[in-house]
């Protein structure tokens, strides 16, 4: 079996909206850290106090065969193609434990899909 990382930072009022997108495409969890950014833009201010809105880094390990519909389905809900919008990107997992209650059912789905 091989993982994938998908980390998608999204605004915080979409973030249920894209775990939801992408559990419907095969994602079996994900995992929320709340964080800040900056981007091309400056943020805007009110005396001295930073407007930004808050943003979520939302991290989902996948097994490969499932990754490229999660990945669509988050980019799609999130409205990546807008700027300022959010962004995803794919790491590679060398080695994962602690997935011992999932793997059968992780090489179930491959066997369906593949054979």
């Amino acid at each position: 079996m091989r993982f994938q990382l998908i980390l998608a930072s999204v605004k915080s009022d979409i973030t249920d909206k894209v775990v939801d997108g992408a559990k419907a495409a095969g994602a079996t969890g994900a995992t929320i850290i709340t964080a800040r950014g900056t981007g091309l833009r400056e943020a805007k201010t009110f005396f001295g106090l930073s407007l930004e809105a808050q943003t979520d880094i939302i991290m989902f390990l996948v097994e490969e065969h499932v990754l490229q519909p999660i990945l669509d389905a988050i980019g799609t809900i999130g409205e990546f193609h807008k700027p300022g919008t959010g962004i995803a990107f794919v790491l590679p997992v060398d080695q994962v434990i602690g997935l011992e209650s999932q793997i059968e059912r992780f090489k179930e789905e491959a066997r369906k899909k593949y054979f």
